[in-house]
């Protein structure tokens, strides 16, 4: 009887253990996924403000679909941060966010408006809502650093060096387009007193030293080796930035390192 007695308590311990172990294992995925749409954020709406200041020298239909599906996707994941309950954010702090979100996007449509009806932009509201993009990635950025530590979420360094990699990618992108497409860039800027091209290009070198460190093999090796490739050639025109303006070929290679780096995300958080 003793014995049976043992083997139950026993038995039921474990289960315990298991159910405590599956628990931690979930809120740690539901923190991650919470983090990763963060950072989804962060880029895609740099991603459609790149999308924008193309659209003002182009006009053309395709550019406009680059912006809707860069605020789409943005939109998908605001709306997947305000609706989850584990991000370690308050709601006030996750309404701030939005509300915010709120005023690029109407912004962002009167521009597109007054390029569609005019041919032109609007340079006071063009300079708005680059202020604006920098304020509300400002306030993810800092809300990003909060969920981590509220919800005490553990990502490795490699990780944290591609997402904030591919954040730095995007807004290069973006600022070095409107260097590209318009005459009167410094209207554009948004936020005066942000960190210079030549200067987030070698923050990036840094970011893409750290992410390399450990174990590559099969295909991270492939995507981080693409990376390294395709910086090394675009990396001159943005150190150089108002020297080597090719407009195009920046972008096309910036958004592949973009495609690459959130391929690699996910490969890297496997290997950590």
């Amino acid at each position: 009887m003793k014995t049976t007695y043992r083997g139950t308590r026993a038995s039921l311990v474990a289960s315990l253990f298991l159910f405590l172990l599956t628990s931690i294992s979930v809120k740690a995925q539901e923190s991650d996924d919470f983090l990763a749409q963060l950072h989804n954020f962060r880029v895609n709406n740099y991603v459609a403000l790149d999308a924008y200041y193309r659209f003002i020298g182009s006009g053309s239909t395709d550019t406009l679909n680059e912006i809707v599906a860069g605020i789409n996707s943005a939109n998908d994941s605001m709306n997947f941060v305000t609706a989850s309950t584990t991000g370690g954010l308050s709601k006030a702090q996750v309404a701030s966010l939005n509300g915010e979100f709120g005023k690029f996007k109407s912004l962002m449509r009167d521009n597109i408006n007054d390029v569609r009806n005019t041919g032109y932009p609007d340079l006071r509201l063009v300079s708005d809502m680059a202020d604006q993009a920098v304020e509300m990635n400002n306030m993810a950025t800092d809300l990003y650093q909060m969920a981590q530590e509220n919800s005490q979420a553990v990502t490795s360094r490699r990780v944290e060096a591609a997402r904030m990699g591919a954040v730095k990618i995007a807004q290069m992108m973006a600022r070095y387009s409107v260097r590209t497409n318009s005459s009167v860039a410094q209207t554009f800027q948004g936020a005066a007193t942000g960190t210079p091209l030549d200067e987030q290009a070698r923050e990036f070198d840094t970011l893409l030293g750290e992410m390399s460190k450990g174990e590559t093999e099969g295909e991270l090796e492939a995507l981080l080796s693409d990376v390294h490739a395709k910086w090394q050639f675009i990396r001159g025109s943005y150190i150089n930035y108002n020297e080597n303006n090719v407009g195009f070929v920046i972008d096309r290679y910036s958004k592949r390192i973009l495609e690459s780096l959130t391929a690699a995300i996910p490969l890297l958080q496997q290997s950590a």
